[in-house]
């Protein structure tokens, strides 16, 4: 796959379930070792019915296949996922720089302390750790760190 093969655009409706299936397998093959809060199905249903619908959210598609996924809300970069096979095609890349555009004045983000490789990219990508956590604010109950992208540093 050539990056230039890459279609990044605003999700319709009818990309909700396959963004479904990109967050749920690549969810699955970062972080076995992290508790799931919620069912397959409820995954879903959250994606469908409140995210892709309410939220500003971005799909990558080859070949009109959906290969990623990622939602932003008003600075903050809430989900960024790429489906396994295709990770290491600069597609995490474009849909970072895409958020950078679209969040001039900064973006915050948060990963489990555990997801080595996601903290590695975002820092590549100019994110600092500000704050580590113990986990109890979030539903997983795992370890977690805020990460923020400032213009200009």
């Amino acid at each position: 796959m050539k990056i230039d093969d890459l279609d990044v655009r605003r999700a319709a409706e009818s990309d909700a379930a396959a963004v479904a299936e990109v967050w749920l397998r690549s969810y699955a093959a970062a972080l076995p070792s992290v508790r799931r809060a919620h069912t397959d199905d409820e995954v879903r249903y959250w994606l469908r019915e409140i995210v892709v619908p309410g939220q500003e959210t971005w799909v990558a598609t080859v070949e009109e296949t959906v290969v990623a996924m990622m939602v932003l809300d008003d600075g903050d970069l809430d989900q960024l996922y790429i489906d396994p096979p295709w990770r290491g095609h600069g597609i995490g890349d474009r849909l970072v720089e895409l958020a950078k555009q679209r969040s001039a004045a900064g973006l915050t983000l948060w990963t489990f302390q555990v997801n080595a490789p996601a903290r590695r990219f975002y820092e590549r990508h100019g994110f600092v750790a500000a704050e580590h956590t113990d986990g109890e604010r979030n539903e997983e109950r795992e370890p977690d760190v805020r990460y923020v992208w400032t213009p200009g540093e």
